[in-house]
């Protein structure tokens, strides 16, 4: 493939891609044939709210003045940016644009120094520093620096993680936190020039670079071209063994193994991968005889517990920090013998005010004082309650008689149980469509966690017409009726087998390629 010769350019988050991997920048430039970015919904609402933060972290330098053309327009940018820095009572530039040798950055805030110098700042809504983040302040510092200003400074403005919202305006000084990172700049200055003329030689090929697929694929982001360069595996794949480590993989691979069907016997394996290639050579599920009694165990009635929450990079209620769980939802469904119908009972929350006490009250009424509490990961449920008893004292008593009472479904299925459709992994995602295959998430507006929270964000937001809020309304509800329900369901269906009988058939086959595993 030949694409259009256009003359190349580098930003600083092209760079940053192209230290990530030289095909993805190569592939940022001249889009493959028939390519469409598709941006998620989860990856929108992050965007949006770094967006927030971005914005309130200028708060933080007060008087700046805002470079207001958009990225499509860098020359009048920079000509409003030249203006604004030769006006001396400016003292800060919010998203200042520079061109040095091809490479346009748009620098999130730049702060006035005595003596005609300035300090780079750069925004992340991150609540630390990580080391990934540095080849930006560093590539911009380049441009900053070629461009003739002087830069002794570049910082990096992140949220502060024990930060602890009063509910009224946000302390800005202790919302964030700012870490001068020139040193650690400085010392990847020096590697800048091999970088970019690497970079530069790639975008100048006819062709993309020869890389072979590995973990840059999802590190530290998830290349948006990740189906181009990696096939899906057969379900039997030996990357897909459960826990598998990167000494095994390499192992297997090596000797020409690529089925989880031909891992010899004397391979060392862990008995939870032992289980698995016994799964794949029954071309079924295998129980083991202990689960049943653990299921006999459990008393009645029995309430399957189900939570959605919510993670805004800005506290929203008092008590709150950056990045605190919102609880917004709960699902329970009460089974009170082995032959009663299970009763539905639900909470949502559906405006913007603070769900917090709502939620707990209706919850603590539904679950009753006695009989198992089911769920799956109960230490996520648990620490949901935990935070609850934190931020509202007066149930705590009543929450931690609740957590008392918490049986998590997760281990059981780990230690006791494998599907081949598991494909490796112990999500409810993955179990319960192997296990109870008419439940599965395909076709579901909401069907995963993430997006729930997304979906909780625009139900509250005020803007949806009465229809829309209806039909989002109800794709949660039937979200976390379809995580709860489908305890209910794995728990029936593995009653009623045999232990390490089969439960249904499974095609196999051999991988043709090893791609890194996707979470």
């Amino acid at each position: 493939m030949t694409p259009y010769r256009r003359k190349p350019t580098l930003s600083k988050t092209r760079f940053c891609t192209g230290l990530q991997c030289l095909k993805r920048l190569y592939w940022s430039f001249y889009k493959p044939e028939g390519f469409v970015e598709e941006i998620t919904p989860q990856q929108q609402a992050i965007f949006d709210q770094g967006h927030e933060v971005g914005i309130l972290a200028q708060k933080r330098f007060p008087g700046g003045v805002l470079v207001g053309e958009d990225y499509t327009r860098q020359a009048a940018a920079e000509k409003r940016t030249q203006s604004l820095m030769a006006d001396s009572n400016v003292p800060a530039i919010y998203e200042a644009a520079f061109t040095f040798e091809g490479i346009r950055i748009r620098a999130d805030i730049l702060e006035r120094l005595p003596c005609n110098c300035w300090r780079l700042v750069e925004v992340k809504s991150s609540t630390g520093v990580k080391d990934y983040q540095l080849p930006d302040l560093t590539i911009q510092k380049h441009v900053l620096e070629g461009c003739g200003l002087t830069v002794p400074s570049a910082c990096l403005l992140h949220l502060n993680r024990e930060y602890v919202h009063d509910g009224g305006d946000y302390d800005l000084d202790g919302l964030f936190t700012q870490e001068d990172m020139t040193d650690a700049v400085t010392e990847r200055m020096s590697d800048l020039p091999e970088q970019l003329a690497q970079q530069w030689e790639v975008l100048g090929q006819a062709t993309p670079p020869d890389i072979t697929p590995g973990r840059q694929c999802l590190e530290p982001y998830e290349c948006e071209f990740y189906d181009l360069c990696n096939e899906e595996p057969a379900e039997d794949w030996v990357g897909l063994l459960p826990k598998i480590s990167e000494t095994q993989l390499s192992l297997l691979l090596d000797s020409g193994v690529k089925s989880i069907v031909d891992i010899p016997e004397g391979f060392r394996l862990t008995a939870v991968q032992k289980r698995a290639r016994k799964a794949h050579e029954v071309g079924g599920i295998v129980m083991e005889p202990r689960l049943q009694s653990e299921l006999d165990n459990l008393d009645w009635p029995r309430y399957f517990m189900d939570f959605e929450t919510h993670m805004p990079a800005l506290p929203r209620f008092a008590g709150m920090r950056p990045y605190d769980q919102l609880p917004f939802q709960w699902c329970v469904y009460v089974q009170e013998s082995p032959k009663a119908n299970p009763s539905l009972h639900e909470y949502l929350a559906e405006n913007a005010q603070d769900p917090r006490e709502d939620f707990i009250t209706s919850l603590l009424k539904a679950l009753g004082d006695e009989g198992p509490i089911i769920t799956y990961n109960a230490p996520f449920e648990s620490g949901r309650l935990s935070d609850l008893a934190g931020w509202l004292p007066h149930h705590a008593k009543a929450i931690a008689a609740v957590q008392d009472r918490l049986w998590d479904l997760l281990p059981m299925m780990r230690e006791y149980v494998y599907h081949p459709g598991f494909k490796g992994s112990f999500s409810l995602k993955t179990v319960l469509p192997s296990l109870v295959p008419e439940m599965a998430y395909e076709g579901m507006e909401v069907a995963k966690g993430s997006m729930a929270g997304v979906v909780y964000d625009r139900l509250i937001s005020g803007t949806l017409s009465p229809n829309e809020y209806a039909r989002q309304r109800k794709a949660l509800l039937e979200y976390c009726r379809q995580d709860t329900m489908g305890m209910v369901k794995i728990i029936e269906s593995l009653g009623g087998l045999v232990p390490e009988g089969l439960l249904t058939k499974s095609r196999v086959g051999v991988a043709p390629s090893a791609p890194p595993a996707r979470s």
